[in-house]
């Protein structure tokens, strides 16, 4: 377990530096930028022994002459270094970060269904903008000022042993001391910092949830509850950050004490030099100086150290989902999978979720441009038997072929080209009627879109909005009915032009007028397709070429309407409890 955890460590450590590698001229400028602050911050020590001896002691009118020019142009170059690290750093940081990102989204969107089912949005979101930004801090602030002050330590360190080594000596004693701190409590700032993290990703989780949900929220009166529940959540991240506030607090003291010993000490034993004549006040202030400038970054790096522990538990976090690997594999040398109709055939198909059997040998053989319609109650696995041609699962035993091609054997881009989706929830994007109708289609012509809308329907109501097809619809399709939104998604199934079509329900949640038009539009989308209707009301399956009846994740009967109403078996039921319902008959236990 510690071999492996060491392992990925490194790993991570490594994927960070391959980021921060490609932008090596702006490190090195950046770099050479610190230099020159650390340069300029031990020119400044060393500048008060001329000061104090030459000026103040001798009282060399020369030297006084020269010195404010010096002194001008030391803090003129320090000036410089500390824009140019400052620019330097924070670009290369803040271009990390947008790869990370960048790249964080794009393995987000490469995993399976699976994966999002068993993450919660919310979580998901915070991924990709609180832990990042952790990131960013560690990279752009903290990581930036390490390096800084690292050298500016090593300047000043220069300073003091060039001064006085002997007690340059006895003062650096206490440095790797004040180094205990920081490595102590930044190891408790990482572990509750990524405790932290979390919590903050639950209330995302939390608030995403809520606010989709606001209409149940407010329905059912539940607003104080919710209300609760958002405050125990607050609780809990209160708790948390004081933790961590104490982790971080609780630093700082003890090097300040460390630091004052140390400063103590200087003092003391200077003091005496200077008494017994052993050194000048130039020399002995040049060297306090030095000191005191050389504790403060010290002091400042147990605060920069916490930072980085924040950031690093961040980047554990990001990390989990940048090195998830997909279920779904594509072989090496895939087969490219012309559109055209097809035939889709499943050959003793079963399919488990967590284990739990869902679909058990089916055989089915659909033939191109066949309507195939599946029923049967709630939780017989019609959805995901449509879910598997697509590949957003894999079956556990057997195969589903398309034209004699295992779908395993195809590449996923052109398998997905084949199939057009609309879902009993129509899925549509904050953005124009058109945008939304080409969505599978991006190079689609504006004509396309028009006739797309025309056969789904769609087309009149659109050109009664202020901007027509340029008409923003809101989050989700907001702006538009129930029926109007799936005449959108219809019309962008249409637009996408696959030879396989798979309807889920897509007429179940509108009333009979939405309903009336909807159905009108699938006529025309269904056309020359190869198609698998989910449908609840039996009524809406008339036209198909053949009903296939699941019951427990098993085909237990199929055939056109009246062969299976002969039959007076499950089909047969369900017409009839069907029907006993739209006649207000109770119905059969």
């Amino acid at each position: 377990m510690k071999t492996d955890l060491k392992f990925k460590i490194t790993t991570r450590q490594r994927q960070l530096f391959d980021l921060i590698k490609r932008y090596k001229m702006g490190l090195f400028l950046g770099t050479a930028c610190m230099l020159l602050v650390a340069a300029s911050s031990a020119v400044s020590a060393l500048l008060i022994k001329p000061v104090m001896d030459d000026i103040f002691v001798k009282q060399d009118i020369e030297m006084l002459r020269l010195m404010p020019i010096v002194v001008v142009i030391v803090f003129f170059l320090r000036g410089l270094g500390d824009y140019g690290q400052e620019y330097y750093m924070n670009y290369v940081g803040q271009r990390i970060i947008k790869d990370l990102r960048d790249r964080l989204y794009e393995r987000v969107m490469d995993l399976p269904l699976s994966f999002f089912q068993q993450e919660r949005t919310g979580v998901l979101m915070s991924r990709i903008t609180n832990d990042v930004n952790v990131i960013r801090s560690m990279v752009s602030t903290a990581v930036t000022s390490i390096v800084r002050h690292f050298f500016t330590i090593l300047g000043l360190i220069v300073v003091v042993l060039y001064r006085d080594w002997k007690l340059a000596l006895c003062a650096l004693v206490i440095l790797p001391i004040a180094f205990f701190p920081v490595v102590e409590f930044g190891r408790r700032v990482r572990r509750v910092s990524r405790r932290c993290q979390e919590s903050m990703a639950e209330l995302n989780s939390f608030l995403h949830e809520t606010f989709a949900g606001s209409k149940i929220v407010k329905a059912f009166g539940m607003e104080d509850f919710e209300k609760k529940r958002f405050v125990k959540k607050t609780d809990d991240l209160f708790e948390l950050e004081i933790k961590t506030v104490i982790a971080k607090s609780l630093s700082s003291p003890v090097m300040e004490l460390l630091g004052g010993l140390g400063i103590a000490f200087v003092v003391w034993y200077g003091g005496y030099s200077v008494i017994t004549g052993a050194s000048t006040p130039g020399t002995f202030f040049s060297f306090m100086a030095a000191v005191l400038m050389l504790y403060d970054p010290v002091k400042k790096l147990s605060r920069l150290n916490n930072a980085v522990q924040e950031g690093l538990a961040a980047s554990d976090r990001v990390f989990d989902i940048l090195e998830k690997q997909s279920d779904i594999q594509e072989k090496q040398n895939p087969v490219e999978l012309v559109v055209k109709p097809h035939r889709v055939r499943f050959e003793k198909v079963s399919f488990q979720y967590d284990r739990n059997p869902v679909l058990k040998d089916i055989d089915l053989d659909v033939q191109p441009g066949e309507i195939l319609a599946l029923v049967g109650m709630s939780g017989g696995g019609k959805t995901s038997l449509v879910n598997l041609i697509p590949r957003f699962y894999d079956v556990a035993e057997g195969a589903i072929r398309i034209d004699g091609v295992d779908i395993r054997d195809a590449s996923l881009a052109s398998l997905r080209r084949q199939i057009a989706v609309v879902t009993q929830e129509p899925i549509l994007f904050n953005d124009t009627v058109a945008s939304n109708i080409a969505y599978g289609n991006p190079l689609a012509e504006k004509q396309e879109i028009i006739e797309a809308a025309v056969a789904a329907y769609a087309y009149d109501f659109v050109t009664r909005f202020p901007k027509g097809f340029d008409t923003n619809i809101g989050e989700l399709g907001g702006r538009l009915s129930g029926g109007e939104k799936q005449r959108i998604c219809i019309a962008r199934a249409l637009l996408k032009n696959a030879p396989i079509l798979i309807l889920d329900e897509a007429t179940s949640a509108l009333d009979a007028e939405s309903e009336m038009w909807v159905q009108k539009a699938l006529e025309n989308l269904m056309r020359g397709r190869t198609t698998f209707v989910i449908a609840h009301r039996l009524s809406t399956i008339s036209y198909a070429d053949r009903i296939v009846v699941l019951v427990n994740g098993r085909i237990v009967e199929q055939g056109r309407h009246e062969d299976l109403m002969a039959l007076e078996g499950e089909y047969f039921k369900l017409h009839q409890m069907q029907f006993s319902k739209n006649a207000g008959v109770d119905c059969p236990k």
